[in-house]
């Protein structure tokens, strides 16, 4: 499941951006949903809301360590939701990097393309919903308990209590450091 979502979200990110680039550039704002979804294509050096753009080879060697954490944690996914939070945050942080790596003006300092504007808020991609839905998603689990194997964090606490009452044995030179 990880790799499906992961796989599919990428997809339709990468596919997006292309869309946006060939149909927006030099062109004016497209009104989709009135003044509450507009399509405006922008090129963004920097993080979210075109925060720190003078960082941009950092942020993209920040994402790239990113991606590797993820498909290091996604080796031990054993919940569904976990999956697909992990494969969305993975979709989302390789799109916005396939864009620092290959878009002007160079490798590892390319420019991210956004083109969703909403009222009174950031232009931005695919990618960008993708990490935040996968951020919700992690914090859901969190807040259920739910750890990234599946087991619950009370599971733990009620193995822990079981067998805190069993006797332990020691030896006569006391507990081994």
């Amino acid at each position: 499941m990880f790799a499906v979502v992961a796989l599919t979200a990428y997809a339709v990110d990468v596919g997006t951006k292309l869309l946006a680039v060939d149909r927006l550039t030099g062109r004016p704002d497209v009104s989709v949903v009135g003044d509450l979804l507009v399509l405006h294509l922008t090129r963004n050096p920097g993080a979210a809301f075109s925060t720190g753009t003078e960082y941009t080879v950092a942020l993209t060697c920040v994402a790239i360590a990113a991606v590797f954490v993820v498909l290091w944690l996604s080796r031990r996914v054993g919940s569904p939701l976990w999956a697909v939070a992990l494969g969305l945050l993975l979709a989302g942080v390789s799109g916005n990097l396939t864009d620092r790596l290959f878009r002007t003006p160079g490798v590892l300092r390319g420019h991210v393309i956004d083109f969703l504007m909403l009222p009174n808020w950031p232009v931005f991609n695919v990618a960008d919903m993708c990490i935040n839905v996968a951020a919700g998603l992690i914090l859901v689990q969190a807040f259920r308990g739910v750890r990234i194997d599946g087991a619950r964090h009370r599971d733990d606490e009620a193995g822990a209590t079981a067998t805190t009452d069993e006797p332990t044995a020691t030896t006569d030179e006391g507990s081994a450091s």
